[in-house]
């Protein structure tokens, strides 16, 4: 089983229109939906939390990249989901971050380098 790890860091929220409970239900049935999808593919989904990283929230491209994506099995490491997807289609959060997963779990090759993103980094903490 391919493991990948969709870690939430903490929010700082400075607007109300981008808030989104990742703690909630939804959330929580949206992963165990993208797991159940993916284990019969050969992809163990895990979900945790890190709030000692903390994002501030000003936009939905900063959502986006409270989200990290890791597949250690393809030597790729807490990429944010606004670095994976690029530009989001609906601004759908769970939509985006299950087009992230996807992308990481069957085409980490299309994954361009930490070194891309040096020119378009959000105060995401990923270290870009």
């Amino acid at each position: 089983m391919k493991p990948l790890i969709i870690t939430v860091l903490g929010q700082n929220h400075q607007r109300k229109d981008w808030i989104f409970d990742f703690e909630g239900a939804p959330f929580a049935d949206f992963v165990a939906g993208l797991t159940a999808d993916l284990e019969p593919l050969g992809v163990g989904v895990r979900l945790v939390f890190n709030t000692d990283i903390t994002i501030t929230i000003n936009s939905y491209a900063d959502l986006l990249n409270c989200i990290k994506i890791s597949s250690p099995q393809d030597n790729h490491h807490n990429h944010c989901v606004g670095h994976l997807i690029s530009k989001s289609e609906r601004l759908d959060i769970m939509e985006d971050i299950a087009r992230a997963v996807r992308r990481v779990a069957f085409a980490p090759e299309t994954v361009a380098p930490d070194v891309e993103f040096r020119k378009v980094c959000h105060n995401c903490g990923c270290g870009c």
